[in-house]
C-alpha cells in the first residue's frame, strides 16, 4: 500500500464518538455536514417503523435490489444459502447498519420480521430502506431502530432481485458507500461520510450544547436576534456559562 494510499483510510469511529452521534439529533448533523459543504446526507422519504426505539448509529453494511424477474425470483431461491439477502442477514457484522437500496419502490418488502429479528438477536445497529417492510405491526413492538418509506405486505420477490452486498448504493437519493456511518432518530436518517465521522461527532456534540443553552435563553424570553446565529456578546455569555456550576453535566 502506498503512503497516498494509506491517507484515505479512514480512522474507525472512537467508541466515544459513537456515544457522541447517539446523543446530537440529526438537524444538527446535517447543519455540521452543511458546514463542510456536503447537502445531500439526509436518507429521504422514510421515517421509523417504532419512533420510541433506541437512535440508531452505525458502520453502513449495503444490500442493492434491481428489478425482479419471473424466471429468476421464485420462492425456491430463499432455500440458498447464498442468496444475498439471506446471506446478508447472516454476515453483517454486529454495529453495522442495514442499509438497503430498494430503487424506492415499495410495492413489496425489502425484508420482514423475522429476517429483521434475526439482524436484532445478532447485534446490528438498525435496517434502513428506502422501500418497505413487511410484518411492521410485530417491528412496532421492536425496540430496533427500523427505518422505511412505508409498510409493504408482498414478499420481496414479487418486485426484487437481490444482487450485490456491501457495494456503493443509493437510499432515498443519497449515496451511502460501506462503512460510512448511519445515524437515524425519530425524525430522520443521516449518512456521515467515514472520513469525517469522528470530526462530525465531535462538532455536533459541541453544537449541541450550545444549541440547548440557546434554547433555554429563548424559553427565558430572549429574542433570537444575536442570539442565534450568536454575536459577539451572545458568544462570550456562552463562555461564562460555560465556566459555571450550571454548565456541569451539559457534556462539556
Amino acid at each position: 500500500m502506498t503512503s497516498a494510499t494509506a491517507a484515505t483510510v479512514p480512522s474507525p469511529l472512537t467508541e466515544e464518538n459513537r456515544a457522541r452521534l447517539r446523543n446530537v439529533s440529526t438537524a444538527t448533523l446535517t447543519t455540521a455536514l452543511f458546514k463542510r459543504g456536503l447537502h445531500n446526507v439526509c436518507v429521504q422519504g422514510v421515517q421509523p417503523v417504532n419512533p420510541a426505539a433506541a437512535r440508531m448509529v452505525g458502520e453502513a453494511y449495503t444490500l442493492r435490489y434491481i428489478p425482479a424477474r419471473e424466471d429468476l425470483d421464485h420462492i425456491g431461491v430463499f432455500s440458498d444459502r447464498g442468496h444475498p439477502q439471506r446471506r446478508g442477514v447472516e454476515e453483517i457484522p454486529p454495529g453495522h447498519v442495514m442499509v438497503v437500496d430498494s430503487r424506492k419502490d415499495a410495492r413489496a418488502a425489502s425484508a420482514g420480521g423475522i429476517l429483521i429479528t434475526r439482524m436484532m438477536m445478532r447485534g446490528v445497529a438498525g435496517v434502513v430502506t428506502d422501500g418497505g417492510f413487511r410484518d411492521t405491526p410485530d417491528l412496532r413492538k421492536l425496540d430496533f431502530p427500523c427505518y422505511q418509506a412505508r409498510p409493504s405486505a408482498p414478499t420481496n420477490l414479487i418486485h426484487h432481485h437481490a444482487v450485490d452486498l456491501n457495494v456503493p448504493v443509493a437510499c432515498g437519493d443519497v449515496a451511502v458507500y460501506p462503512g460510512d456511518i448511519i445515524v437515524g432518530d425519530a425524525e430522520a436518517v443521516v449518512v456521515i461520510p467515514a472520513h469525517l465521522a469522528n470530526e462530525i461527532a465531535e462538532e455536533a456534540a459541541a453544537m449541541t450544547v450550545f444549541e440547548d443553552w440557546v434554547d433555554a435563553q429563548v424559553r427565558d424570553g430572549r429574542s433570537t436576534f444575536g442570539l442565534y446565529p450568536p454575536d459577539e456578546s451572545t458568544r462570550a455569555d456562552f463562555e461564562l456559562w460555560k465556566k459555571s456550576p450550571s454548565a456541569n453535566g451539559a457534556g462539556l
